[in-house]
């Protein structure tokens, strides 16, 4: 059992971003997205402070978000990266399974990456991350660089969204349909 601590808040500004993206996405008819919270089990409880200060996971969750996208069924996890090398071991494996099964549903699962050093954000395809996973079990380190994701895929804050996923999904899709 995962023990709840100031760690999960990691990223909790990039989730904000996302938040923010989604309202705009919602109020305009384009998306409509919702973050999944993880469900925890506290142990103890500050009633001075109104506030959980030990908790576990009651379960492993599924991924940061889940919704549709002008028909379309859309899941993915937002994940934050301080360096040039991502460490793959951040995605879970029920993450990935729950993604790959939604895919197989006929949904769009994604990771969205968020490079904090160069304020770059990454819309990293389904398909993308099963090969930087393919080939960990071919025994490259189980990491990515920077330098190897695709240019066409990082995304640019453009009108009121913030973290344009609409983009990438775009271009996901338009890659889908040419093979």
């Amino acid at each position: 059992m995962a023990t709840w601590n100031s760690r999960g808040l990691r990223g909790s500004g990039f989730e904000d971003l996302i938040n923010s993206t989604n309202e705009y996405y919602r109020r305009n008819g384009l998306a409509l997205v919702q973050k999944i919270p993880t469900p925890i089990v506290p142990v103890k409880f500050d009633k001075a402070q109104h506030r959980i200060t030990d908790a576990y996971f009651e379960k492993d969750s599924t991924v940061d978000y889940i919704g549709v996208v002008q028909g379309i069924p859309v899941c993915f996890d937002a994940k934050e990266c301080r360096t040039d090398t991502f460490e793959l071991r951040n995605i879970h494996d029920h993450q990935y399974n729950f993604m790959r099964e939604f895919e197989a549903q006929g949904g769009i699962s994604f990771i969205l990456l968020d490079f904090t050093m160069r304020n770059d954000l990454y819309y990293m395809t389904f398909r993308e991350l099963t090969g930087f996973l393919d080939r960990v079990n071919e025994g490259h380190p189980n990491n990515l660089k920077y330098l190897e994701l695709r240019d066409e895929y990082f995304l640019h804050p453009r009108d009121g969204a913030v973290v344009p996923y609409l983009k990438g999904i775009e271009r996901d899709l338009l890659e889908r349909d040419a093979s």
